[in-house]
């Protein structure tokens, strides 16, 4: 690499390059996501068989688990991407944070809905105000203060900077959600430990969806990345007509 030749990163931080870059990546990026989701699907309904405990309600965990564990990934995505706006004015941190918002709460929904689908038949009941399922809930509110936040604020630089420090401190609470099991007494079943706790008819099912829903969710953001890039460059256009209208 010559002195004058751009590092990857600072190829990323370019939101032209970027936008080359992610054209040509995301429709095999997608494709690879449709498979790998094709079959996770296939192993946990047909292939994986029913547990002697909770019968065929098992397998809701094949959407749910990866579906909570995405809903924080997309929390610590947002974190990230704030930090690197606050400390570093990357270009695109604020439109991946931005970007990661609405698909994190989509996920954290989905596994709040899937999760009361799977308590019903656990523990009689759609609901409780369990200390996984109550921060879990808190989580899925916090998504949407940012989203509110951000769009309530007309002075886009004001609205990234604001919702990137609620983000960080909203990040404490991905510990609490994380550990929520194993402090306080709770309904909710410990962490499957996917390398000890699980046979292995249920383990490679639930592997092969969660890699499946975390490509989903790069699509997703690299998609959504792309449409605030498009977005911001077009009120960039218009600003400036409106600019030479009024000159």
């Amino acid at each position: 690499m010559t002195a004058n030749q751009p590092t990857i990163v600072q190829s990323l931080a370019n939101p032209t390059r970027f936008m080359a870059l992610s054209a040509r990546i995301l429709p095999w990026l997608a494709a690879m996501a449709a498979v790998v989701i094709g079959v996770g699907l296939y192993q946990a309904l047909v292939v994986s068989p029913a547990d002697y405990q909770q019968g065929q309600t098992v397998r809701i965990m094949y959407v749910h688990v990866p579906a909570a564990w995405l809903a924080m990934a997309a929390y610590l995505t947002i974190a990230a991407s704030s930090f690197g706006l606050l400390v570093f004015r990357h270009p695109l941190a604020d439109v991946s944070a931005r970007a990661a918002a609405p698909i994190g709460a989509a996920f954290t929904l989905l596994a709040l809905l899937t999760g009361s689908l799977w308590g019903k038949p656990m523990w009689g009941t759609y609901w409780v105000w369990d200390a996984r399922l109550t921060s879990m809930l808190l989580l899925f509110f916090l998504y949407l203060g940012l989203i509110v936040l951000r769009s309530s604020i007309e002075d886009e630089a004001a609205a990234a900077k604001l919702t990137a420090i609620l983000a960080l401190v909203g990040v404490s609470l991905l510990p609490v959600i994380k550990f929520s099991v194993e402090w306080w007494y709770t309904l909710h079943q410990p962490s499957t430990k996917l390398t000890s706790t699980l046979d292995a008819s249920f383990r490679i099912p639930l592997l092969i969806n969660a890699l499946g829903f975390t490509l989903l969710f790069a699509c997703l953001h690299i998609k959504a990345m792309r449409n605030e890039v498009m977005r911001r460059r077009v009120k960039g256009l218009q600003r400036a007509a409106v600019r030479e209208v009024v000159a």
